[in-house]
């Protein structure tokens, strides 16, 4: 995948840890596989703009924090 995937991917998974979250917790609260959301914090899978927001929310930050 892209630079742009991973640094998203790392993003969301240091947003993740630093609010105390599993992948298990956002994926309760998105009603997504949990696999789905390791492949995107591995930076294998570029989620859709629908599933960035509904990413954010989960972690309660604006999407464009996930791509700082």
């Amino acid at each position: 995948m892209t630079k742009i995937s991973k640094k998203l991917g790392k993003n969301i998974k240091r947003i993740r840890e630093e609010k105390g979250m599993s992948q298990g917790d956002i994926c309760r609260a998105l009603s997504m596989d949990r696999g789905y959301i390791s492949r995107v914090e591995n930076g294998l899978k570029n989620p859709t703009l629908s599933n960035l927001e509904k990413i954010a929310k989960a972690l309660n930050i604006l999407p464009d924090e996930l791509l700082k």
